[in-house]
């Protein structure tokens, strides 16, 4: 039932999502089965078998990592994926699985708001931490002697790209793994592993399950003794996720390329919206032609996110305009089937104006979401 095999990168986005990682049909049963609530398994004589104890393995996690897997990196039966209990768990495994004392890793200095303090961590093991940021391939310049190199494209909240091709091959003719965090892309909308990464990293609390009731997080791998290493940190830390969030997350994803096409197409509407207002400035939404990173977002992504970035002229006039929308929700997470924005230095950690709003674009109808901005904006000025 999978879509497993050399044809499979030929069949449709949407086909794939619908079908990926399900098992072959048994009569009378469920399509997809249920979640299996099992801390151990019956296990007389000899340990074989893939299931033994549930921190290790659980059956609805196999078919939604092989489903992830199909998505990430279609028709390569090489590639791995190990689901985890959030997407900083994922983040976290593939660090601290990979580094030790005395190595150097390259993260990108304008990313998730928590790498500050995965920074710390490191640094406290012992591990040299260099910083640049996404856009211009600035991490380019401190590659040299690093072990590995961490890539957000696009950058949340400031949703600049980089060539995420050109950085791979570099940092891999200097001996360094590549890792992509592909949250705001999903694998809809761009395959780290295709251009080159050894890693696909992603939080799939966001958009890949999209309806803002579950975490999760993944990596997916094609080199079998880096993800073994990732097998066994999530071992040792039990960073695992709940087999019931597994299942819902699975569930979720056959509306993935639906949701996704919808959620992007209305995020391109809102940006050109946005666009002609005068109090708006810094608007960033790699889909838009004139955008910064249009050109190398169009050579590597196929899709270009849901989240809009933008920043109005004082802290006073960006909360106004939150309070005054009717369809958007002020939160903090994003890719969800329910707009919602916010600004993003109330959290402080963001080096971004106290303007700065993060806009996630739901499954809202187009005209609606952006007649709300539009109003929202108007009965927001002083």
């Amino acid at each position: 039932m999978s879509d497993t095999g050399k044809g499979a990168d030929r069949i449709g986005d949407g086909t794939r999502a619908v079908r990926a990682g399900l098992p072959e049909p048994v009569k009378n049963e469920p399509t997809l089965p249920g979640p299996v609530f099992a801390a151990h398994f019956h296990l007389p004589g000899e340990v074989t078998g893939p299931y033994s104890y549930g921190r290790d393995d659980n059956p609805t996690w196999t078919l939604l990592e092989r489903a992830i897997g199909e998505l990430e990196a279609p028709g390569q039966d090489d590639v791995e994926t190990l689901v985890f209990a959030s997407g900083m768990a994922a983040i976290s495994s593939v660090l601290f699985s990979q580094l030790r004392a005395g190595d150097a890793v390259v993260l990108p200095s304008d990313g998730y708001q928590v790498l500050p303090l995965v920074r710390a961590q490191l640094e406290a093991y012992g591990i040299e931490v260099r910083t640049a940021p996404t856009g211009g391939d600035a991490q380019l310049e401190v590659l040299d002697g690093a072990r590995l190199l961490w890539i957000e494209s696009p950058s949340n909240p400031g949703l600049d790209v980089c060539d995420i091709r050109r950085l791979a091959e570099a940092a891999h003719a200097r001996g360094a793994l590549v890792a992509v965090d592909n949250t705001l892309a999903t694998p809809l909308g761009q395959r780290p592993l295709e251009l080159g990464a050894d890693f696909s990293v992603a939080s799939g609390t966001k958009q890949l399950t999209g309806h803002g009731d579950v975490l999760l997080g993944y990596v997916t791998g094609r080199d079998a003794e880096a993800m073994a290493a990732v097998r066994r940190w999530r071992k040792i830390v039990g960073a695992i996720s709940g087999p019931m969030e597994a299942w819902l997350a699975h569930r979720s994803v056959a509306t993935l390329q639906l949701r996704v096409d919808r959620q992007n197409a209305t995020a391109l509407a809102v940006a050109e919206a946005l666009r002609q207002r005068p109090e708006v400035s810094g608007l960033r939404y790699p889909g838009l032609p004139d955008d910064p990173a249009h050109k190398v977002a169009a050579q590597q992504m196929r899709r270009y996110g849901c989240v809009v970035s933008f920043t109005l002229p004082t802290r006073a006039r960006a909360e106004r305009f939150l309070e005054a929308l009717h369809l958007v929700e002020d939160a903090t997470s994003f890719g969800g089937v329910r707009s919602t924005a916010e600004r993003r230095r109330r959290w402080g950690g963001d080096p971004v104006p106290e303007g700065f709003i993060r806009m996630s674009v739901g499954a809202e109808d187009p005209e609606d979401l952006v007649a709300d901005v539009l109003r929202a904006l108007d009965e927001s000025a002083e």
